[in-house]
Formats: C-alpha cells, structure tokens, sequence
C-alpha cells in the first residue's frame, strides 16, 4: 500500500495482569509490576477491563501513561454499571463520573472507549439513540471515541448500523460464535476485539485467519472496507481517506493471545 494513505493500526490485548502469561509471555522473575511496560514494548495498544468492573484513581491512568512509550495507546471498557441498565436514557450521571473519573490523565495515550453490553440487552432503537447522545465527544480538551459492543442478535439491523454513523460511534465487530457478527464500519475508526484463539494453534490463530485480519485492518486503515465480511447496511456513502484501526485479541484461549497480537503486529508491518 505504498504511497496511500492509512491511519494508525493499534493491536494489543484487554489487561496486561494473568499468570498464565508468567513464563510463557512474561519472562520468568519478571516483577509483576514491570509487566505493563514489558507489553507496551511488544504491543501497540491494550484494552484496560479494570474500568469495566470499578472506579481506577487518576493516579493510576497517570501511572500507566508514564509506564508505557509515547506512540502506545489504550482502550478502555466502559463501567458496566453504565449499561447493565434497563433504562439506557438514565445513563447520563454514570457516563459523566466515568469521564471524569481520571481517564483524560492518559492524554495523547487515551484510545476509544468501549461500552459493552449484556447478551441480553434488546435493541430499543430510541432508548439507544438516548444512550448515544449522551456519549461527551470532549474532556479536558481531549477529544473522545466511543464504540459500542452489543451482543443480542436483535441489533443485527440496517436501522442501528444507521443509528451508529449518525453519532459517528463504532460497533465493534467481535469474531465470536456466540455474539452476532456486525462487519459495518460505523465511525472515523474501526474496532475488533477477536475471541476465536484456539489452544491447538501456536500463535492461538492460524496463519490464513492472521494473514486474513491483517489484509483487512490494512483496507480499514485506507478507508475501504474488506469484501469478504457480509454488511447489514450500504457501504458508507463518503468514507474518509484514512481510518485508526484497534484490533485486540481477547479471549478464545487466552493464554495465547500475547502470540496473537505478535503475529498479528509482524504481518501487519510486512504489508
């Protein structure tokens, strides 16, 4: 793709702490608390889960920004006290603590944040829009990116794909066999988290699967749109010349997913 235009593709994995990485990712005697910074060094960006299960300090988005090298980025799940609600319209106070909560003490290093949503959460098209519409596009100066994870089969429709691009927020396109398959590019980036690594695999994906997702972050990255995933909805109708791609392997195996990432990083630079 020499001589085109791309935007920045960031993959990593969500949180840096398992022991089973101890030995196999980490080092053996690496002190837990070199961890992150031994990731950072291997990865372009990681998904902090902490976030989605309680309050972190500002210390501690401090600490991890410090730790960390200038170009690295995170993503960051959001609380799942916001969205594990039946009103979504009644998010607005736990979206605002959230954001300011500390987050924007990651500056330049602060990636997309992710809402997740509860397998069981219906699409409700105007109580979605709600919930959009109360996402801050601002804080402290920085601008913020959301993208939305949905897991119920009912969101599988033209109307949210429409509903997202509207609001300019990313519906996270997940690999997984048991949450619906969304492949429509909603948002000025793209957002994967990949759930199929496989114990049996060396690097927990094969290499057709990796040589597969690094051909289509690289047409994401171009502003395209990879022609072998099936879309709910028309192809955007002015898509930007250049998009951030976000890929992150999550779980499958997880004990694989450091190799994952790797593999996927190394082909991604081949192309």
């Amino acid at each position: 793709m020499a001589g085109k235009a791309e935007g920045a593709i960031r993959i990593g994995i969500g949180g840096w702490t398992f022991a089973p990485w101890r030995g196999v990712f980490y080092p053996e005697g690496l002190a837990q608390k070199r961890e992150l910074a031994y990731a950072a060094e291997k990865l372009t960006s990681i998904e902090i889960n902490g976030t989605f299960y309680g309050s972190q300090k500002p210390e501690s988005f401090a600490r991890w920004r410090d730790e960390t090298p200038d170009d690295f980025v995170f993503a960051l799940k959001g609380p799942r006290f916001t969205t594990n609600r039946r009103v979504l319209a009644e998010a607005g106070e736990s979206i605002g603590r959230f954001v300011a909560s500390g987050i924007t003490e990651l500056g330049a290093k602060l990636g997309p944040i992710n809402w997740q949503f509860a397998a069981t959460k219906r699409y409700d098209p105007d109580d979605f829009e709600a919930f959009l519409a109360l996402l801050p596009g601002k804080a402290d100066g920085l601008a913020l990116r959301h993208a939305v994870e949905v897991r119920h089969e009912s969101f599988k429709d033209e109307g949210f794909v429409a509903l997202a691009r509207r609001y300019g927020v990313a519906v996270v396109l997940a690999d997984s066999d048991t949450y619906p398959a969304i492949h429509d590019v909603s948002a000025p980036f793209v957002y994967v988290r990949l759930q199929s690594a496989s114990e049996k695999e060396a690097q927990g994906y094969g290499k057709k699967a990796l040589d597969a997702w690094a051909k289509r972050a690289g047409i994401w990255a171009g502003g395209g749109a990879p022609d072998d995933l099936a879309l709910l909805a028309a192809a955007e109708s002015k898509p930007p010349k250049a998009r951030d791609v976000f890929v992150y392997m999550i779980n499958g195996f997880k004990p694989k997913a450091p190799a994952a990432a790797m593999a996927l990083i190394e082909r991604v630079g081949k192309r």
